[in-house]
């Protein structure tokens, strides 16, 4: 069994399938579910992959992955078990289930993976924190982590680390969005052209990502080399510590984790 069903045709989804076919897995290997007929048709027009119905997409698939809302999930995982190959492995893109939700509802022995990606995926820039059920083995999160080597990086954490890695990058992508638009309308107040402010801030936070990513420095020492004496960035940061955000940031960020458990009890 080396076919891969996608389960849900919506952005995520549509990127796992994109970066697989970019990666040269053949078309006639993959499959897709998606419950709006229009959607379904979109996507296989575009990308060259067939839709089925659920239960026809899962059969014979070695590899499932559950791309769909939480809320969702009930219904579809009667029908995922009244179909599932033994030994197919199912990967959960759900945010906030836990392993033992699918395990309950599935064939008994059925290894389950639990991925938290984020929206970079859909530009091959995914971070995708990974983690096994009961039954999955080392084999399979080396399955997982090739399939989503296509789409981004991943990273191997114990499952009750998935609510702290969903606050910090599955929710990350949109702190660091709040920043840039807040410093592009600095940019602009203070007389910059909107075009230009956002290029002089796209760019800033590619480099500093970079630096972050290569030097191998920790961010606090990149931080001190930016800031001279009595400087620019000296007064900004001042400023940026008496609003106490750094402690807004935490806070914020601890929020985002309490409410994935929340999410997640609320389904179970």
């Amino acid at each position: 069994m080396t076919r891969i069903a996608v389960l849900g045709g919506g952005r995520i989804g549509e990127a796992l399938l994109s970066g697989l076919l970019a990666a040269g897995h053949g078309a006639d290997g993959l499959v897709f579910s998606e419950r709006y007929p229009e959607r379904a048709a979109e996507l296989s027009d575009r990308l060259g992959i067939a839709a089925a119905p659920l239960a026809e997409a899962v059969a014979g698939a070695g590899t499932v992955v559950v791309a769909v809302k939480p809320q969702d999930i009930a219904p579809l995982l009667t029908d995922v078990a009244a179909s599932l190959e033994p030994g197919a492995l199912v990967v959960s893109l759900c945010a906030g289930l836990p392993t033992s939700l699918f395990e309950g509802g599935l064939p008994d022995g059925t290894p389950v993976v639990r991925v938290m990606p984020n929206t970079p995926m859909l530009l091959g820039a995914a971070m995708c924190a990974i983690s096994p059920g009961r039954h999955a083995t080392d084999a399979h999160l080396d399955t997982v982590e090739s399939m989503l080597a296509t789409v981004g990086a991943t990273l191997r954490v114990p499952e009750s680390q998935q609510d702290a890695a969903t606050a910090i990058s599955g929710s990350g992508p949109a702190y660091f969005f709040l920043v840039a638009e807040a410093m592009i309308e600095a940019g602009v107040a203070l007389g910059l052209a909107r075009p230009a402010a956002t290029e002089l801030t796209v760019q800033t936070a590619l480099g500093a990502a970079r630096m972050l990513r290569e030097s191998g420095e920790h961010p606090g020492v990149l931080r001190e080399n930016v800031t001279s004496p009595a400087g620019t960035t000296a007064a900004a940061l001042r400023e940026l510590e008496r609003h106490g955000v750094r402690s807004a940031w935490m806070d914020a960020i601890v929020a985002a984790h309490d409410r994935s458990v929340d999410l997640g009890r609320a389904v179970r």
